[in-house]
C-alpha cells in the first residue's frame, strides 16, 4: 500500500464523540493530514478504503498490560523461569495479539528485569509506554518480576533505575495481590511515607506514579501520598466492596485516574484466584460494576485497561471487553470508548499524538464491523488496523475511487 490513502467509513468516533454521518480520514506517511465529511469528494486517483458498514476510530490503548505474561494460569510466576530469548518470544506474541485486536498502544505495568523497556518496538507492534518492573516489597506481590525492595533508600534507587532505563511511568504495589501465592491482597505492603518517597522521586524526574491498590486502606494511602493514578482501586474489605464517600470525593477532586482493570473473555470463568477473593470477601461482579459507576458519576476519570496476560480469561487482546464492562457499569458508550482512546492517551502522556482522529496525529486507526455507538461489542469485530500509517491488519485491499 502506498504512503497516501483515505479511510472512509459510515460511522466514526473521533476519540471524544461519535460523528453522526461517518468520516473520511486522509493519511500521508505516518500522520493524519485531514478529516473530511464522508460524503465529500474524494481525491482523484488516491487509494481508498471504503467501509460502508463499519466504524473508524483511533487505535485503542490498553493502559494496563503485562507483556511478559503469556496468558497462562499463574502467568506472573512463570516468567521467572524463562530465558531472555523465551521472554522475548512471549513479549512478541503478546504485542502481535494486541495489535490484531485493534490496540495500537499499550501501557506495560508489569515488566520483568527491564526486558520490555530495553527492547525496541518493531514496525508491526503497538507503541509501548512502560514502567519497568513494579516496585514492590521483598517477596511481595509481583516480586518475581525483580522489583522487590526494602527501605526508603532502596525505594529512591528503584525510581532512579527505572528513569535511567527510560520508563515513562512508575508503578508501585501498595497492597498485596491475588495472583501471587502467599500475598494477601487485603494487606498493605507500603505505608504513606514509603509511597510518598516514590512519588517525590518520580515527580522530581517528571514521571507520574500509578499504584496497585485493592483494599480501601491502600486507596487511602494512595490519596494521602499523592499518586497520579490507581490500578484496580477495588476498595475491598473483609466484607466486600466499601468505597467511602470521602475516598470518592478525594479521587474526583484530585482527578486521580482509575483503571478498574476490567475485561475478560466472557466464555471463560474468572481465575481461581479471583473466585477465591469473591468467596473470602463476599465481593460480587455486580457490586464492582456499581462501584465503578459511582466513580464515574462523581467525576473520577476512568481508563480502559485489561490486566492482559495474567491468566487464560485475560489474554492479550481483550480490551474491547473491558470497554463493554465499563458500559455495563453505567458509563455512556461515548465515555467508555474515550477511556480506551483519548483519555487513555492523556494518561500515557500521548495526548498530542494519539487517541484522537485529528489532523497531525499519528495515523493509528482501527476499523470495526458495525456501529459502535449502538453496539459497543462491535469493537471485538476488528476489520482493519493501521499502525503508524501502515496496514497491519486488513479486511480488503484499498481501491482507487471511480
Amino acid at each position: 500500500m502506498g504512503s497516501s490513502f483515505v479511510v472512509r467509513a459510515a460511522h466514526a468516533f473521533d476519540g471524544e464523540v461519535f460523528l453522526p454521518d461517518g468520516v473520511q480520514v486522509h493519511i500521508e506517511g505516518d500522520r493524519i493530514v485531514a478529516i473530511r465529511p464522508r460524503r465529500a469528494p474524494l481525491p482523484h486517483g488516491q487509494p481508498v478504503w471504503d467501509r460502508p458498514d463499519a466504524t473508524v476510530l483511533p487505535g485503542l490503548i490498553d493502559t494496563h498490560v503485562h507483556l511478559v505474561a503469556g496468558d497462562e494460569p499463574d502467568a506472573l510466576t512463570w516468567d521467572a523461569g524463562r530465558s531472555a530469548a523465551e521472554r522475548e518470544q512471549v513479549i512478541r506474541r503478546a504485542l502481535l495479539a494486541q495489535v490484531s485486536a485493534g490496540v495500537t498502544t499499550v501501557r506495560d505495568l508489569g515488566d520483568s528485569r527491564f526486558a520490555v523497556l530495553d527492547r525496541s518496538v518493531r514496525h508491526d507492534e503497538p507503541s509501548v509506554v512502560g514502567s519497568g518492573p513494579p516496585i514492590t516489597s521483598v517477596n511481595g506481590h509481583c516480586a518475581a518480576l525483580g522489583g522487590g525492595v526494602s527501605g526508603r533508600g532502596a525505594l529512591r534507587a528503584a525510581v532512579a533505575e527505572r528513569y535511567d532505563h527510560g520508563a515513562r511511568i512508575v508503578k508501585v504495589i501498595v497492597s498485596g495481590g491475588a495472583m501471587t501465592a502467599g500475598s494477601d491482597l487485603l494487606q498493605l505492603q507500603f505505608d504513606v511515607a514509603d509511597v510518598r518517597v516514590v512519588v517525590d522521586e518520580a515527580h522530581r524526574r517528571g514521571l507520574p506514579v500509578t499504584a496497585h491498590a485493592h483494599p480501601v486502606s491502600a486507596v487511602e494511602v494512595c490519596l494521602a501520598a499523592g499518586v497520579d493514578a490507581i490500578e484496580h482501586c477495588t476498595c475491598l474489605t473483609a466484607n466486600g466492596i466499601h468505597t467511602p464517600d470521602a475516598v470518592i470525593a478525594g479521587l474526583a477532586a484530585r482527578r486521580i485516574k482509575v483503571c478498574p482493570t476490567f475485561g475478560r473473555l466472557p466464555t471463560l470463568p474468572p481465575s481461581p484466584q479471583a473466585v477465591e477473593v469473591m468467596r473470602r470477601t463476599g465481593m460480587t461482579l455486580e457490586a464492582r460494576f456499581a462501584q465503578v459507576g459511582r466513580l464515574h458519576a462523581a467525576g473520577v476519570p476512568l481508563l480502559a485497561g485489561s490486566d492482559a496476560g495474567i491468566h487464560p480469561a485475560k489474554p492479550h487482546g481483550v480490551l474491547a471487553h473491558a470497554v463493554g464492562e465499563l458500559v455495563r457499569s453505567g458509563l455512556p458508550v461515548r465515555a467508555a470508548v474515550a477511556a480506551a482512546t483519548s483519555e487513555a492517551a492523556e494518561a500515557c502522556g500521548l495526548a498530542g499524538t494519539a487517541g484522537r482522529l485529528r489532523r497531525g496525529m499519528v495515523a493509528d486507526l482501527v476499523v470495526v464491523d458495525g456501529d459502535v455507538e449502538r453496539d459497543v461489542l462491535a469493537l471485538t469485530r476488528v476489520r482493519d488496523v493501521i499502525l503508524r500509517g501502515r496496514s497491519v491488519v486488513s479486511g480488503a485491499e484499498p481501491r482507487a475511487p471511480s
